[in-house]
């Protein structure tokens, strides 16, 4: 170590190093990526700029309206539409508000989701990680009964709700729900599970663990990935459904969508804009707010690989 430090020159030792960096050269932008910036942004102007006039209608007063400037921002801004939108506004003959329909949708809503993931979770994973007689042929009969049309279904699910005495209340909507979402949830909960490694079952089932213990203690809690993302599409399947809620709900079961549509296509007298904005924003807000809560785990959960074929 002496040798070497004494090898050097003299004039070397104990100077700062005088190496000035080179400034970076600035990233330019290629001609396709600027095409695809382009294309981006008109394709986020096509939603946003309706959804921006739908937003400051309905704050406006339908004097402002009549002026015709529907990109204008309100004079004067007035929660006056969303109060007769959520309190007063009528659906066919009832003159409740939107809040009717809420609350259906919320008693539709959850039965649903705890039937169809519950049933969804549990056979997808006796497919994948369970030797079950005659799987491969249940499988081919969900993948062809998750796209097979709900018109060419609906007449003998109207005859079987009608059977069941529940036709025109709000367990049959949630009944048909689940019915129509099983198949397709429970190929992604099988997808999902087949790539767990099974020596997980082997070990569970050598330290004497049963069918249901397995799943409770040890497929479920692994289970936070595909969870998320099948809530997030039920809650947006189902509060968005119009036409199964139209023709299983009765006039006093039905779900928000259907007294949206109540509202815009039924009126007497002047059309209220503004109130029909409120309405159709106040209908949009809850499975948005569930989106922006829950996305940053959605994202998750599909590249966890929760949709693969």
């Amino acid at each position: 170590m002496t040798d070497l430090t004494a090898s050097r020159p003299a004039a070397a030792i104990g100077k700062p190093s005088t190496t000035i960096p080179r400034p970076r050269s600035r990233r330019r932008l290629k001609g396709s990526t600027i095409t695809i910036l382009a294309f981006l942004t008109m394709a986020a102007a096509f939603f946003c700029v309706p959804l921006y006039v739908l937003i400051v209608t309905s704050f406006k007063s339908m004097e402002q309206i009549r002026e015709g400037a529907i990109f204008a921002l309100p004079a004067i801004w007035t929660l006056e539409a969303w109060n007769f939108a959520w309190n007063e506004a009528c659906s066919g003959i009832t003159c409740e508000g939107l809040k009717v329909g809420f609350w259906n949708s919320i008693r539709i809503l959850m039965p649903s989701l705890i039937a169809s993931i519950s049933i969804s979770a549990v056979t997808g994973y006796a497919l994948a990680m369970w030797d079950v007689k005659w799987a491969n042929g249940f499988l081919f009969a969900l993948f062809m009964a998750a796209f097979v049309p709900f018109q060419i279904i609906m007449y003998p699910l109207i005859v079987l709700t009608v059977k069941m005495g529940i036709f025109g209340t709000l367990w049959a909507v949630a009944l048909i729900h689940t019915i129509l979402t099983l198949p397709i949830l429970t190929l992604i909960f099988r997808n999902f599970y087949k790539d767990m490694p099974r020596e997980l079952i082997h070990a569970a089932v050598i330290d004497s663990g049963s069918f249901w213990r397995i799943f409770v203690e040890i497929i479920l809690p692994m289970s936070g990935n595909i969870l998320i993302v099948v809530l997030i599409m039920q809650i947006t399947h189902i509060w968005n459904d119009y036409l199964v809620g139209v023709t299983f709900g009765g006039l006093n079961s039905q779900p928000m969508t259907v007294n949206l549509a109540n509202m815009v296509t039924v009126s007497t007298g002047t059309v209220s804009y503004n109130v029909n904005m409120a309405a159709a924003l106040l209908t949009a807000i809850p499975p948005l707010v569930i989106y922006f809560i829950l996305g940053k785990f959605f994202v998750q959960g599909i590249a966890a690989g929760a949709i693969k074929g």
